[in-house]
């Protein structure tokens, strides 16, 4: 009796490969390709990407991530230009020289 259930059971237990059979399982991306994402399709004015990016992580994390962003952007800007940081920022925003 249990084999008739088990076998039962088996035929309609499905490997989740198996549900989707060429389809490539959604995996979580994390908030440093979020955010690298998401500032890259800023800078073309790609809408639909943004609003793309913005939904893999939550909103703290997206801004957690392009910040850090910024700051390595900044960080090795300033390293290839043989500056401070601080220019380097300025120069960015279009800000004067202090």
């Amino acid at each position: 009796m249990f084999d008739t259930i088990r076998k039962y059971a088996v035929r309609f237990r499905v490997s989740p490969r198996a549900q989707a059979p060429g389809v490539r399982e959604k995996r979580a991306h994390n908030l440093f390709e979020a955010a690298a994402a998401y500032v890259a399709a800023c800078a073309e004015d790609d809408q639909d990407r943004i609003d793309e990016a913005s939904a893999w992580v939550s909103p703290e994390a997206l801004s957690f991530g392009v910040s850090e962003l910024a700051c390595r952007a900044v960080i090795a800007l300033a390293r290839e230009r043989d500056v401070s940081p601080h220019s380097v920022a300025q120069d960015l925003l279009g800000l004067p020289a202090a």
